[in-house]
Order: structure tokens, then C-alpha cells, then sequence
């Protein structure tokens, strides 16, 4: 009998299991036979208990450093979740032990994690989520350039100190290559495709449109590259400017942006047709999502946004709803027929493609049921789980400690049959 391979995943930017790349991620390598524990912070409203074992991954969570959105809280924040994480690592190697570290950024500081423990002959992985230097330039509009310096070195090391890494598109692989010289087979490609067996309709409920026709969403965080305020000032103009007083625009999630997002509704006079849940259990989801005509996804083009994949745009095309966003060289590849793509940037143009939307019911269907078919049979996680799987299968097969049944990878439709590659008799 092999002895089962243990993964310590760590992440910092949300709790886990409400992390759902995390989630799926650890559900997947759980499924083919890791043994995995989970380091993260708690959340305010969920994810609360210093400990939990589910579906027998076992998840330790820190309490995390009050959020302060100024480049010194930043740095305390994570500072703080370096220490608590290294503690909390020390006590899961002592319990459970493991041999690969996963460390999911923002920010790109636990390859220090990953530099002490090569010591002990423990693999690293570095699962990039999001580019870290162009979010601090997105969020500080260029100040600070120290601290992007810093932030580039700590990415540089990430990439460096990685036996293999991990990105969301191919945009973000072409930078770890060239940004980050990393050697092109190291790099795998594991998209953020839904789980599409959790996205299906649920009972109508009209009165979530609070009397409107129309029912507008968002879903996910909302900080400063999230352009919810594009969403908003669109809104305005379809309400105050063109008359379109039968739409509600439902803003699901949170963030730092939050607070201002909510008195920008009330100076642009929209408090009747916007709709703030906050953070919303899967089950609220799928109602709003149900009833939903439109789903937005208003993040604005930038350095960061031009480079990354926004779940939310393919949740919504999970559920068969056509989306309108601006023209994002990711989000078009992503969403393709989905959606309407409006000229980066310009809230008079989202404003346009909703009007359309909105005004045409046949298009709307067409849209989101190719939406649907799309995320089916190219971007569900099913699909999305294989490259983790071949990732890991390089990983170990490179330090010679694992064997693979790689005719297994071939068998077209065949996913959701991977082999158990590590344990068994």
C-alpha cells in the first residue's frame, strides 16, 4: 500500500469553504485521494470556529487583523496572516503532517513558507488568483511605487520558489513566463469554471423583482477594480435619463467599496431600484439568479481586469443568463456569444447594451442558453479540474514519488473518472 500524499493549502484574501476556487480546488485533490488541510482567515459572518473537518478536509482558521484599506494595513494585515499561518502550518505538520505547500495568493507572501519548509523536502505550489502588483496599482491609481516594487519582488520569488505554478487564463501564464522566467511546462492553466450541477433553477419568485419587470444582478466583492459604480451610473442613465423605471438592479456581496456604493446610490437618487443583499447564501443565490433578466459584470479595463477571469460572468452564464460587460480580452473569451460587450469604460455604452437586452426578449434567451451550453462543455469545473490534475500529476512524477495512470487523461468525457493517483491497496 502507498502512503496517502497530505496538501496544506493556505489562503488569506477569504475564509474557506466560502473561497469557492479554494473549495473546489481542495474538493477535487480530497476526491483523488489527498489527504488535505486548509489555513485561512475567518470570515465576519461565516466561516467563524478556529476548526472544522468537512467532507474530511480539515480547515484551521486564524482571526484575521481589522481591515484598513491604506498600504500600512495592507502590509499589517498580511504580516500578521504570515505569522498566524506559519504557527498554525507548524501544528498541522505536527498532526497531520503533509508534503506539498498550496498557497493560494493575494498576496505573494507565503513562498517564505514554502523557502523554510524546502528545508524539509516539501513541494511548493503557487496558485495565482489574481496579479498582486496591478491590483495595488488598480486600488492606489500608481502612488506608492515602493510598495509595488515590493509587491513585484514578492511575486518574482513566487514564481521562482514554485515547483510548479497555477493560473486562471492564458493571459496570466504568459506573464509568469515572462515576467516571472518561469519554464513554460511548470506553468498549468486551471480555470475558475463553476460547478455547473450547483447552478440550476430554483422556485419563481416574482417578488424578488420588488414590483419592477426587470431584475438586474452583480454578484461578488466589491472594491475598487470590481467598477461597481459603472453599474450604477449606468443604472442612472437607463432610469433618470431614458425613463427605465421598471428595473431593479440586486447588488449581491460586499467589500470595501461597500460603504461609498451605497451613498453613490443615494446621490444618484436610484435608492427605489437598487437593491443591497450583502453576502447571500448559495440558496438566495440561485433565487436571485433565477429571476434574473441581466446579469452585469462592470469591472473596467485596466492592467489587472484586462488579465483576469471574473467568475461571476461564467455563474451567471451557468444559470442561463446573458451578461453585459465591458470588452475584456478574458471576459470575450470566456463569455464569447453570452454577452454584450461594451466599449471599456463607458458607462453610456453599458447603458446601451442593457437597453438592448432589455428590450429584446428572443436575444436574451439565445444568449443565455449559449451561455449555458458554453460553460456545459468547455468551462464547467469538470473540465476546468483536469489541468490541476495533470499539474499534480508533474509535480509528483518530477520528484519521482508518485505513479499515474496517464491513459486516463485521454478518454475523452471521461473527467469525472479520474483515477485515485495517490493511496489505495
Amino acid at each position: 500500500m502507498r502512503k496517502a500524499k497530505n496538501i496544506l493549502m493556505v489562503v488569506e484574501n477569504l475564509s474557506v469553504p466560502s473561497d469557492p476556487r479554494v473549495w473546489r480546488e481542495a474538493q477535487t485533490l480530497r476526491q483523488l485521494g489527498f489527504r488535505v488541510c486548509i489555513i485561512s482567515p475567518k470570515g465576519e459572518t461565516r466561516d467563524k470556529s478556529a476548526y472544522d473537518c468537512i467532507d474530511g478536509i480539515h480547515i484551521y482558521r486564524y482571526h484575521p487583523a481589522p481591515a484598513k484599506h491604506t498600504s500600512f494595513g495592507y502590509m499589517k494585515e498580511y504580516l500578521l496572516a504570515l505569522l498566524k499561518t506559519f504557527g498554525l502550518s507548524l501544528k498541522i505538520w505536527y498532526r497531520h503532517g503533509f508534503s506539498v505547500i498550496h498557497a493560494a495568493n493575494p498576496p505573494d507572501i507565503f513562498f517564505i513558507l514554502g523557502l523554510f519548509y524546502r528545508f524539509f523536502g516539501k513541494a511548493y505550489v503557487f496558485d495565482q488568483h489574481d496579479l498582486a502588483p496591478e491590483m495595488f496599482r488598480v486600488k492606489f491609481q500608481g502612488r506608492l511605487a515602493l510598495c509595488y516594487r515590493l509587491l513585484r519582488f514578492c511575486e518574482y520569488y513566487s514564481y521562482r520558489t514554485a515547483d510548479i505554478v497555477i493560473t486562471t487564463n492564458a493571459s496570466q501564464r504568459q506573464l509568469a513566463i515572462k515576467r516571472g522566467r518561469c519554464h513554460p511546462e511548470k506553468v498549468f492553466v486551471v480555470r475558475n469554471g463553476p460547478d455547473i450541477a450547483r447552478y440550476a433553477p430554483v422556485a419563481a419568485e416574482p417578488s424578488l423583482k420588488q414590483g419592477k419587470r426587470f431584475l438586474l444582478v452583480y454578484i461578488g466583492i466589491m472594491g475598487t477594480q470590481d467598477g461597481v459604480d459603472y453599474a450604477l451610473y449606468a443604472l442612472q442613465k437607463l432610469v433618470h435619463q431614458r425613463g427605465r423605471q421598471d428595473v431593479l438592479l440586486a447588488l449581491m456581496g460586499d467589500g470595501d467599496q461597500l460603504p461609498a456604493l451605497k451613498a453613490l446610490t443615494h446621490q444618484l437618487r436610484l435608492d427605489p431600484y437598487v437593491h443591497f443583499t450583502g453576502w447571500v447564501q448559495r440558496h438566495d443565490l440561485l433565487r436571485y439568479l433565477t429571476m434574473a433578466d441581466i446579469g452585469l459584470s462592470p469591472d473596467p479595463s485596466n492592467e489587472l481586469n484586462d488579465r483576469s477571469t471574473m467568475l461571476k460572468t461564467m455563474e451567471y452564464m451557468a444559470m442561463g443568463k446573458p451578461v453585459v460587460a465591458f470588452d475584456l480580452p478574458e471576459t470575450r473569451y470566456s463569455a464569447q456569444e453570452a454577452a454584450l460587450y461594451a466599449t471599456a469604460n463607458s458607462v453610456e455604452d453599458f447603458a446601451d447594451k442593457i437597453a438592448i437586452l432589455l428590450d429584446d426578449a428572443e436575444l436574451r434567451r439565445h444568449m443565455g442558453a449559449y451561455g449555458r451550453k458554453r460553460i456545459a462543455e468547455e468551462l464547467c469545473w469538470e473540465r476546468s479540474k483536469l489541468p490541476l490534475w495533470r499539474a499534480y500529476e508533474t509535480l509528483f512524477a518530477t520528484a519521482g514519488t508518485m505513479e499515474v495512470e496517464t491513459a486516463s487523461l485521454s478518454a475523452k468525457g471521461k473527467e469525472d473518472l479520474l483515477p485515485s493517483i495517490i493511496g489505495g491497496e
